[in-house]
């Protein structure tokens, strides 16, 4: 067994790294916790569908618990995601530079170690999503079928980011499913748009491994599209926007609602126009100012959603 307090390449001086005592510090980043960037971006679609489907309810007394509930079991099922991740992927980290020091490959932790501590992540979701009715709790469980594919895809596909997009926008549909009992087509069209929006973000944050993906034959859609990443942008981003104004026509959402869908296609604009694709540092900073771009889509539904229940 390595060093646990041995540092990841590519997540340095966090929390982790300074407060987390040295036992736990290989489980908090095998679970992502040092870099919560991608439980946000799991957070962004369930807090847009929740937001949505209470305004069309005219009716957001649930929904402080919601977006609470949500909070938790997306931080906590992302962390079960990237362990899964880890886990299945583990051969394969310890061939690229900025993965190789993940506790798996770095033997920090065996791999039994990171199954335990996936399912004691799995059944606190679990506990969250049992706080729903049956319906939502479902549809929660269904997600885990795609959970549990997304790792392998990138090994037999050039488009590993859509698979991904299955997964992470999921939480467009538990909205629906919570706040109705349902999904209605409102919640697809929902799904369909934040499922364009991962595969362009995710395509960015592949940049940064794509020569490394090269050598040991992980496919992407960064290797796929290469030179034409900026033209594959404009038409997944757009696609994401376009999409999300259809389902808030769909959801009969007022002003606010387009204003932050505004914001929002702003921002994926500009992260088209300031990337470069051969700067990893930067392929990194747009991939997280993501977060933002969904923050400010969901502020807009959140003030719709109040000013259609008052």
């Amino acid at each position: 067994m390595s060093d646990t307090s041995a540092r990841v390449a590519d997540s340095t001086g966090n929390w982790v790294d300074t407060l987390a005592p040295p036992w736990a510090r290989p489980y908090l980043r095998l679970s992502r916790f040092d870099r919560p960037i991608g439980s946000w971006l799991l957070l962004m679609p369930c807090w847009w569908s929740a937001a949505l489907a209470s305004g069309m309810a005219h009716d957001v007394r649930g929904l402080p618990l919601t977006i609470a509930l949500f909070f938790i079991g997306a931080f906590v099922m992302r962390g079960a995601g990237c362990a899964w991740n880890d886990i299945t992927d583990r051969d394969l980290d310890d061939k690229v530079e900025r993965t190789r020091s993940r506790p798996l490959p770095a033997g920090q932790i065996t791999v039994k170690q990171a199954l335990v501590f996936l399912v004691a992540l799995a059944v606190i979701g679990l506990v969250v999503l049992l706080q729903f009715n049956r319906f939502a709790v479902m549809t929660g469980i269904a997600s885990l079928v795609v959970v549990a594919i997304y790792p392998f895809m990138k090994r037999v596909t050039w488009w590993p980011q859509v698979f991904l997009g299955l997964a992470f926008s999921w939480g467009a549909l538990m909205g629906f499913a919570v706040t109705f009992g349902r999904i209605d087509v409102t919640a697809l069209v929902l799904y369909a748009g934040s499922i364009a929006w991962v595969i362009g973000y995710d395509t960015i944050y592949a940049h940064q491994d794509a020569e490394d993906d090269a050598l040991i034959g992980v496919k992407s859609t960064a290797r796929l599209f290469g030179a034409h990443t900026h033209q594959a942008l404009i038409l997944f981003y757009g696609l994401a926007v376009m999409l999300i104004g259809v389902a808030l026509a769909s959801g009969d959402a007022r002003w606010p609602a387009w204003l932050g869908l505004i914001a929002f296609a702003v921002h994926l604009a500009s992260q088209i126009v300031r990337l470069r694709i051969d700067d990893p540092e930067l392929c990194l900073r747009l991939f997280k100012s993501n977060k933002y771009a969904g923050l400010l889509l969901f502020a807009g539904l959140l003030v719709d959603a109040v000013m259609r229940s008052a």
